[in-house]
């Protein structure tokens, strides 16, 4: 199973270590089953895997301990184990890996276990811990990774201007006569030779395609007049993810009212990350450019949330939605892109990955939000 080692520094990652234990006794967790992937590559700087065979960090107040298959072993060669004092307990074919888990664990009451962790997994230290109340370790994670420290934005801020490098190059690709499929191909190649290491997801929404927001790719040419959504994303080497969307015209757009109703999305972005700074709500920020949107007569057309938060997941905490009374604070990464989606017609997308700052917000893409019109 694969396991991807991440460019991450070891003395950032055991301060990591000491603030999840802090945060767990906080909440009253006597202790942590991290499960394989963000939230492990978070911690440990790798990523992991787990199927049938069982691998966890368990971190309690006093140690920490990668459990993980003898043969899967050579896959964290590149953690750095030694460095963060993480002791490594590997198992055989044959063994209880729960019973091992359920030795580290010794009388803890209260146990947060990964969100991600398979139910497999989840039911057989249910059985192995007969004496311990199970809790998702999300809360106890999320809150940390949800604060992005220095290091992380820098990530971000690379992951940004990677992906702004490959939409100032999409004159080369976007062109009527080719299909969505055709040109999604060369932007991905192109997500990789910017600096990602791959690209996690690259959307092409033509015409009436682009009024769907999770359009993927299809075999739709593409014509002169379309206007076409792209939205693109991907990890770099610290794992930390890129993801922006930007609205093209391939020649003069085809629809009379498309100029028009652009700059009333152009006028809703661009007022909810003015909006923001450390003291307002998501919920505020999701109000902001919601308001613009339907003062126009175009509410019912904005069908999604303005952003979600971002770091080594694409979607992660915060979300910026209604309903959610989270107060922003310094250092917490997300996107604005508010979208107008008209079925049958046309779409458009306007997105942005910002942080927030002491006294306001630093969007890390910097691309300009004009409606680009492409040569035909």
């Amino acid at each position: 199973m694969s396991t991807t080692a991440l460019s991450l520094d070891p003395t950032l990652l055991r301060a990591r270590l000491d603030k999840a234990r802090a945060a767990a006794a906080a909440v009253g967790v006597d202790a942590l089953v991290i499960a394989p992937g963000t939230d492990l590559a978070y911690l440990l700087g790798a990523t992991g895997s787990s199927f049938e065979r069982l691998s966890c960090l368990v971190v309690t107040p006093s140690d920490a301990v990668l459990v993980v298959p003898k043969l899967e072993a050579p896959g964290y060669a590149d953690a750095p184990t030694d460095a963060l004092g993480v002791r490594v307990a590997t198992w055989v074919d044959g063994e209880d890996p729960y019973a091992l888990v359920a030795g580290l664990l010794g009388e803890a009451g209260q146990v947060a276990v990964g969100d991600v962790l398979p139910a497999l997994h989840v039911l057989a230290l249910r059985d192995a811990l007969p004496g311990a109340r199970q809790v998702p370790a999300g809360p106890v994670i999320g809150e940390l990774r949800m604060r992005k420290d220095a290091a992380e934005v820098d990530a971000l801020r690379k992951a940004g201007a990677a992906i702004d490098r490959v939409h100032a190059r999409m004159g080369e690709w976007l062109r009527a006569g080719r299909t969505e499929r055709e040109v999604g191909a060369d932007i991905a190649a192109a997500i990789v030779e910017e600096g990602h290491v791959s690209a996690e997801f690259v959307i092409v929404g033509s015409g009436p395609n682009g009024a769907s927001p999770h359009h993927d790719l299809s075999d739709r040419v593409i014509e002169s007049g379309d206007v076409v959504v792209v939205d693109i994303g991907g990890p770099i080497a610290e794992g930390y993810n890129s993801d922006s969307t930007r609205t093209y015209a391939v020649g003069e757009p085809r629809d009379a009212d498309v100029r028009e109703t652009y700059a009333v999305l152009q006028r809703a972005q661009a007022a909810a990350v003015e909006f923001i700074r450390p003291g307002v709500t998501a919920e505020q920020v999701d109000a902001v450019g919601r308001e613009i949107i339907a003062d126009a007569g175009f509410g019912e057309f904005f069908i999604h949330r303005t952003g979600h938060g971002i770091g080594l997941d694409v979607h992660e905490h915060p979300y910026i939605v209604a309903g959610n009374p989270l107060v922003l604070e310094e250092g917490m990464a997300f996107s604005v892109e508010p979208g107008i989606y008209q079925p049958g017609r046309w779409g458009a997308r306007i997105e942005d990955i910002v942080v927030v700052t002491a006294d306001g917000v630093e969007p890390v893409n910097t691309r300009p939000h004009d409606l680009v019109a492409l040569p035909a």
